[in-house]
């Protein structure tokens, strides 16, 4: 095989507790494991746990894989067993190729040394020579942006310095397979832009990549592929944005709700072309049914636009702030034309009904979600259009 990544058939159970309360637990359990008679090691024994269960997925050359999942599911099992922290109780991990890792990058920092210093000892920890170091070495400086404080014990850098300097030395490490865990928010915001932009070229330069954040946006943005985890099964793989949205429905299950039977609101639906850029205006319609009564003055039915990486509400309309008048004693529809001037990712659009009179939500539904793709070029979380010249 190339360089690349097989998980196949794994499995990886842990204890919860201590593994033996006295020496008395202990003396029988070892006499039974010498004469054959305990428990196998790919089978549970009293106080185990499968974190992981039958985990099955490949990654090949110029490949990015997604991993997600809420606390608890797995995703860090796995980048442990695939940089061999760890080894699985049943099934094979194939790793083809050095490993490189993007994770906890500034941990290893002997932080009585220099930033001079403890690049050459990260380098080494790494796998690289003292000549591929002394090659990099420019780049990674100037990458980290903290040239004048190179010879500077790290201790006395800010959080903010060694995580750059960490990112800066991981990034340009040159592995055949790179392993990145949330290291997607390091630094200021020009820093993040300007480590997301490496990551790109990583996983632009061929290398196979998998990826574990819960900045799913930079997942959709990343990665081709994704598998969704859930108790340490993998309960669905596709597209990063097909994981996703599953991700998301999963954890708004709940959040349906209805306390009222004037009126029932339907699935909020997009029109048109679901393949929305940045700057695009998309049109939605919203049926609402069995209208029994005069709804107007009573209800008034809203539209939210909600960042999913943030969790942040960026925009909100409502038929009561546009005067509209609702028919009633009929089934209608709400229309509505968003003009999606937003940064690149995953947004939810929300329904919901208010009561007017006591300011509460009655009916919400469950969110349509959005992918923006990149428009126009620019920084920052709303898309203005801009035109340049020159004159």
């Amino acid at each position: 095989m190339k360089q690349g990544i097989v998980v196949d058939g794994v499995w990886k159970k842990f204890r919860r507790g201590e593994v033996h309360d006295s020496l008395r637990d202990l003396l029988p359990a070892l006499t039974k494991r010498l004469v054959g008679l305990g428990p196998r090691r790919d089978e549970l024994q009293r106080g185990d746990f499968w974190a992981l269960r039958d985990i099955n997925f490949t990654v090949g050359p110029g490949k990015a894989l997604g991993i997600i999942g809420g606390n608890g599911a797995g995703k860090s099992t796995i980048l442990k067993l695939l940089n061999r922290i760890i080894r699985p109780n049943r099934g094979r991990v194939e790793i083809n190729g050095r490993v490189g890792a993007l994770i906890e990058i500034a941990a290893g920092f002997h932080i009585d040394l220099t930033g001079r210093e403890n690049i050459f000892l990260q380098g080494a920890v790494m796998g690289m020579k003292q000549a591929q170091i002394k090659r990099k070495f420019d780049e990674i400086v100037e990458f980290s942006g903290i040239g004048e404080f190179i010879d500077t014990p790290v201790k006395r850098y800010s959080s903010g310095m060694n995580a750059r300097l960490g990112f800066a030395i991981a990034a340009h490490l040159d592995p055949d397979i790179m392993l990145i865990d949330e290291v997607l928010a390091v630094g200021d915001y020009a820093f993040q832009q300007k480590a997301f932009g490496r990551l790109r070229e990583i996983v632009a330069g061929g290398i196979p990549v998998v990826v574990v954040s819960h900045q799913l946006d930079r997942i959709e943005s990343l990665c081709d592929e994704a598998i969704l985890l859930d108790k340490g099964m993998i309960v669905h793989q596709g597209t990063s944005f097909e994981c996703i949205s599953k991700y998301l429905s999963s954890m708004q299950k709940n959040v349906e709700h209805e306390t009222i039977t004037d009126f029932i609101l339907g699935d909020l639906e997009l029109l048109g072309e679901k393949h929305v850029v940045s700057g695009d205006t998309i049109r939605l319609r919203l049926p609402v049914r069995n209208a029994e009564r005069d709804l107007n003055g009573l209800y008034s039915i809203s539209l939210r636009v909600r960042s999913v990486e943030s969790g942040r509400v960026l925009s909100s309309t409502a038929t009561r702030m546009h005067d509209l008048p609702l028919p009633h004693r009929a089934d209608f529809t709400i229309c509505c034309e968003l003009q999606m001037n937003l940064a690149q990712g995953i947004y939810a659009v929300e329904a919901s009904a208010w009561d007017i009179l006591s300011g509460l939500e009655v009916v919400q539904k469950k969110p349509l979600m959005i992918h923006v793709a990149p428009g126009s070029p620019f920084v920052g979380a709303v898309q203005l259009n801009s035109k340049l010249s020159a004159e």
